[in-house]
């Protein structure tokens, strides 16, 4: 009896917690990551928060999303800057550049990738192109600017998206 007891409070504890993973939106999820406090900083100061926490009429966001080493490898003084409320505007550009709105797991880059020759477009809200791409066994994203960052990692799920990891800031037009 306190087997059975212990198994089915262990698998309500887990289904408690994996309905509370999978309602936290992709800010919440990015909020929770210490690893994108930058990110997360310069997502409020764009006032973007709130639109982020929305879900698109697609269906879902997909995040682009620099950790605080990819934001690192901007000049210091730019980044501050860019955080500056009179340049709210030319932030929001360069975040919204990271999203695309619609859902793309790592699975559904992929195949897009084996359809296409190793290379797709995806249009992101703010009306640029990235270009996804496989290079040296890796997936890349290639900015309007010619310049590559790595994703690192697939597949952060939140209840509005999914969040993939990059290296390096890409940058809009």
């Amino acid at each position: 009896m306190k087997k059975l007891v212990f198994v089915l409070s262990t698998v309500l504890a887990l289904a408690v917690t994996n309905v509370a993973v999978a309602q936290k939106t992709v800010v919440d999820v990015a909020a929770g990551n210490k690893d994108f406090s930058t990110l997360v900083t310069a997502v409020k100061a764009a006032d973007l928060a709130g639109v982020l926490s929305g879900t698109p009429e697609s269906g879902g966001w997909t995040v682009f999303a620099p950790t605080n080493e990819a934001f690192a490898k901007i000049d210091k003084n730019t980044l501050n800057s860019l955080l500056q409320p009179e340049n709210k505007k030319a932030l929001a550009n360069i975040l919204t550049y990271h999203v695309v709105p619609s859902k793309l797991m790592a699975s559904d880059v992929v195949a897009a990738l084996k359809q296409n020759n190793g290379k797709v477009e995806v249009k992101a809200v703010n009306g640029d192109v990235l270009t996804v791409m496989s290079k040296d066994g890796k997936i890349w994203i290639k900015d309007t600017k010619g310049n590559y960052s790595e994703i690192v990692a697939t597949d952060v799920k939140g209840s509005n998206g999914v969040i993939h990891v990059i290296d390096t800031v890409v940058m809009p037009k």
